[in-house]
């Protein structure tokens, strides 16, 4: 019984380790259709990404996929592919399927595939999230300089016309003194 239940624990920590990670191989016959199947909730973004392995240099197989919700919806639907990705966000609960078989000329091929399906918060590309934090610190750095070079040209256009006005005016009591002098106002 002890036994049993130790085994029992163990095939559980290996499933809890494995939930975690995503990415799987598949082979797939020639005549065959492989499918893979999450039980996942509404509202969640799933990524898959795959791509077939060339083991053969001189052939290139391809398959095609297709993606389905648990009510019969495609997700997603390609042919003739050997690497691409799909992603949705699961408007319902319930079983979704990925489905691959081989298509195009090397039909008489075992073909194996790649496939990394993510789901919810490992479906996030926390690179991209990075660079965007930085380019969100750049932006905020940019938009500093840009708000006090703006304060500096303000500063700059007002002690133009300033200096403009000042000069009008010196040039007007001049011309009135120079009139004057010569008797002419």
């Amino acid at each position: 019984m002890a036994r049993g239940g130790g085994a029992w624990m163990a095939a559980a920590a290996v499933w809890w380790m494995a939930a975690g990670a995503g990415a799987m191989w598949l082979e797939i016959a020639p005549s065959g259709t492989k499918c893979v199947s999450e039980e996942i909730r509404s509202n969640v973004v799933v990524i898959g990404d795959y791509s077939v392995l060339y083991e053969h240099h001189h052939a290139h197989p391809t398959v095609a996929v297709k993606v389905t919700s648990p009510f019969g919806d495609i997700m997603h639907k390609k042919e003739n592919v050997s690497m691409d990705q799909f992603a949705f966000t699961t408007a319902e609960a319930g079983n979704y399927l990925a489905c691959f078989w081989v298509d195009g000329e090397d039909r008489g091929l075992v073909v194996k595939l790649n496939l990394d399906w993510k789901i919810g918060i490992a479906a996030k590309d926390w690179d991209s999230v990075a660079k965007k934090e930085k380019i969100e610190v750049k932006e905020a750095n940019m938009r500093d300089v840009s708000e006090k070079t703006n304060a500096r040209v303000t500063w700059l256009s007002v002690l133009s016309l300033s200096v403009c006005v000042a000069v009008s005016v010196l040039q007007l009591w001049h011309l009135q003194e120079y009139f004057r002098k010569k008797k002419l106002i």
